[in-house]
């Protein structure tokens, strides 16, 4: 048997794995049109088949079920949001906390703007009937495991009240899963200030994007991104990563780079 013959099962299975990775991927771009128009209650594979131009049938041999459907959506939007914080914070100095910080907290609300429906999803109403399977956790984690790697490089320059700030043992008990993700130099008092921060982070971007900031931060050019900034300043400064310094350092993307993100 020649080398050619010996080789000829790889490349059809390589040539299988491709057609197969390309089909999939035009499924999950159908799916997310749909998100956009009917919403995650209103996804189909049926309809999806339908958009697509085969059957329903063709559909279900790539993706089983409108669960796994959703999880493959849902991954590849917490992994998408994972690249954009990692990305963002890696063009900041490493001893830039809090401008790292920041950069992390422009990049999700960039994201979630120019992605409001794949936010939705995985921020938004839980699907009913929909649990979540394990293969989420490790992409969902993975704007909390820049935040938390930003805290564990701070800990060495962290001023004497809040490195030596006691918590009580029912937060510490509290706190334990989180802790099995932080390093141990990390003290309680702040991992529960970057706990704060990074709900406050999601919650601000929530209500900005879900319209609970209407008649509430100006509607003009420019008000909620002021306002947002603004929230970055003081959640720095309250975690405790923050010098007069630093706070100036970022202040979010520029105009340029937001419309980057937006397509």
């Amino acid at each position: 048997m020649s080398q050619a013959e010996q080789d000829r099962p790889s490349v059809l299975r390589a040539a299988r794995e491709r057609t197969r990775a390309e089909i999939t991927d035009q499924i999950l771009n159908a799916a997310r049109r749909h998100l956009a128009t009917d919403g995650a209650l209103g996804l189909s594979l049926r309809a999806i088949a339908r958009e697509l131009g085969v059957s329903s049938s063709a559909v279900y041999r790539y993706i089983a079920s409108r669960d796994e459907l959703l999880t493959r959506l849902m991954v590849a939007a917490y992994d998408a949001l994972g690249v954009a914080a990692e990305d963002a914070e890696a063009t900041v100095a490493r001893e830039d906390h809090a401008g790292r910080w920041a950069a992390v907290c422009h990049a999700v609300r960039a994201w979630a703007l120019a992605h409001p429906n794949e936010y939705g999803l995985v921020f938004g109403t839980p699907v009913p009937g929909y649990t979540a399977p394990s293969a989420t956790v490790a992409p969902a984690a993975r704007v909390s495991k820049v935040l938390l790697g930003i805290l564990a490089d701070a800990t060495g320059r962290l001023g004497p009240t809040l490195a030596d700030e006691d918590v009580a043992p029912d937060l510490r008990q509290a706190l334990a899963p989180v802790r099995s993700l932080t390093a141990s130099k990390v003290p309680d008092a702040l991992v529960q200030r970057g706990l704060m921060a990074w709900a406050a982070l999601f919650g601000t971007v929530s209500f900005e994007l879900f319209g609970q900031l209407h008649h509430i931060v100006g509607e003009e050019p420019g008000d909620r991104d002021a306002f947002f900034a603004e929230c970055v300043r003081r959640w720095t400064t309250r975690v405790g990563i923050a010098t007069p310094q630093a706070n100036e350092t970022y202040t979010g993307p520029t105009r340029e780079r937001q419309q980057e993100v937006r397509t």
